[in-house]
């Protein structure tokens, strides 16, 4: 008897991790930033971007890779994208079909206030 309720308890827990972990978050939105991050150097010849966008209530910034390239022009600020968010591994994809991978590094509830 006492095994059962063991091996329902871990049933019960791994359901439960298992659905919130499936979990993305997708949709479209507005692109409100492009900011280029840190510098390139002859290790590191790709320029890092940090793009910013607004989805749920919430401001994510998420990070390129340094070992992909993009082009910044493609992503223009204000421009439509659609997004994809599995926990902190982030999709963009600009009107054009440009896709880029990237980290999540911030998430800050918006206030809508402008920042001082």
């Amino acid at each position: 008897m006492r095994t059962w309720k063991i091996s329902s308890l871990i049933l019960v827990l791994a359901c439960s991790v298992a659905l919130h972990a499936g979990s993305k978050q997708k949709g479209t939105t507005v692109l409100k930033d492009l900011q280029p991050e840190g510098t390139t150097d002859k290790k590191q010849k790709n320029q890092i971007y940090d793009l910013v966008f607004v989805t749920d209530g919430n401001n994510y910034t998420c990070r390129t890779p340094y070992d992909k390239k993009i082009n910044a022009a493609d992503y223009v600020v204000g421009d439509n994208i659609k997004y994809q968010i599995d926990g902190n591994k982030a999709e963009i994809k600009n009107a054009h079909g440009k896709t880029v991978k990237c980290t999540v590094v911030r998430v800050e509830k918006d206030t809508g206030a402008p920042a001082k």
